[in-house]
């Protein structure tokens, strides 16, 4: 496992986080201990300028560039006053270089497979398989054949509490 994909998982680690965050700020990313991130992680390039919101979900498999930004479309408003609810990037999703990917409100969802293109700006839910591109983003075209999304580690089952 990559470097940063270690460090990435391993931020929540009850006594080295916080070193581990410091680590992840020395590649330029930002990625909150709040993050939900599935298995199968893929960040390219060191993730240079990566920055997560808190409440951002990654899928399985989700494939990362450097530049990537998923936030909020409304800073100017307090974080406890914001319409944005989550950030949700379904399982073998590809969010290309200079990517940003900010919700507005309620809940902002990435599908299953879906392409972000490089500097797109992202503000709306997008289907399963498909490419979007541009300032602000549009649909350009889907994914085509059953490959799109590369294989992923199993999930692990849940635990009975």
């Amino acid at each position: 496992m990559p470097l940063v994909t270690a460090l990435i998982h391993r931020r929540r680690h009850r006594l080295l986080g916080r070193l581990v965050q410091e680590a992840l700020a020395l590649y330029g990313m930002e990625v909150p201990a709040a993050c939900e991130i599935g298995p199968g992680l893929l960040v390219f390039h060191r993730g240079f300028g990566t920055v997560l919101h808190p409440h951002t979900t990654l899928g399985a498999g989700v494939t990362l560039y450097n530049g990537v930004t998923i936030g909020r479309a409304d800073p100017w408003v307090p974080q406890e006053e914001s319409a944005m609810r989550r950030v949700v990037v379904e399982d073998g999703a590809v969010l290309c270089a200079g990517a940003k990917v900010m919700c507005k409100e309620g809940v902002l969802t990435v599908g299953a497979g879906t392409v972000v293109g490089a500097n797109a700006v992202l503000t709306r839910s997008t289907g399963p398989g498909e490419v979007w591109a541009g300032v602000p983003a549009r649909k350009v075209g889907m994914r085509t054949g059953g490959r799109w999304a590369r294989p992923v580690p199993a999930r692990p089952a849940p635990s009975p509490s």
